[in-house]
């Protein structure tokens, strides 16, 4: 029998049927149910309702690149992302690049930034175009180079303070290390059954958990008074009743 899941007042079952994806009576796999999602309006409305740059995706991606001298795993070029964005909306209510994120087990991932980083087939022909212009995979995928300068214009000098603070505070952290270190936040955190679970292997995030904070001596990426936390907090969801009502 196929697993309905609720998001709030829209099942996946409508979501699915609505993007024209066959629905056997043996069910689905529901990592296609969670990827369906991302290409629809739910997810972006409901947990994550800021606008995606691929431009500054791509040129966060060089510019991680660039400091650790022309090349870097993917995966921690995908968390000094995280970092960089979890400060930036702590700090301005908004992330720098404003992707998806999802919880995976390796932790927190910007997903349509993790496909400029693998030139992925899911990329469109403009991102394509412009990401080739600035980095390139391995041949294993596990990495990718710089091949331009950085392009420092797409960013704000807030997001140029963000990037530098991930790198100035986790870039020499190994890999694995800052995977394992992801996990301690709250915003992974709460995914951590699910995935556990062996049933999905990726969970939608929610930018207001960015707003939360870990436990213990953990960086927070800036830390916030309750009044803050709260101002920020509905800055998000009047982003996301504004996106729900135009879309």
């Amino acid at each position: 029998m196929l697993r309905t899941v609720m998001f709030r007042d829209l099942t996946v079952h409508s979501a699915l049927l609505a993007r024209g994806v066959a629905i056997s009576s043996h069910g689905i796999d529901i990592d296609v149910i969670v990827l369906c999602l991302l290409r629809t309006k739910i997810a972006v409305q409901r947990f994550m309702p800021f606008s995606f740059s691929h431009r500054k995706a791509t040129q966060a991606l060089n510019f991680f690149a660039h400091r650790a001298g022309g090349s870097i795993n993917k995966m921690k070029a995908l968390k000094l992302v995280y970092f960089a964005d979890r400060y930036h909306l702590r700090k301005y209510g908004r992330p720098v690049v404003g992707d998806e994120y999802l919880a995976m087990n390796y932790g927190p991932v910007a997903s349509a930034t993790k496909d400029l980083a693998e030139m992925s087939d899911f990329l469109g022909e403009e991102e394509a175009r412009y990401a080739k212009k600035f980095i390139q995979p391995s041949e294993t995928g596990r990495a990718f180079s710089s091949v331009s300068e950085v392009d420092e214009k797409v960013f704000s000098e807030s997001d140029r303070e963000a990037l530098r603070f991930a790198w100035h505070r986790f870039g020499r952290v190994d890999k694995f290390e800052l995977s394992k270190l992801t996990h301690r936040y709250p915003d992974w955190k709460r995914h951590e059954a699910a995935l556990q679970s062996n049933v999905v292997t990726r969970v939608p995030m929610n930018y207001r958990d960015f707003l939360e904070d870990p436990e213990g001596n953990i960086e927070p990426c800036y830390a916030l008074a309750t009044k803050e936390r709260k101002a920020i907090a509905s800055g998000i969801d009047e982003i996301a009743a504004f996106e729900r009502l135009w879309h």
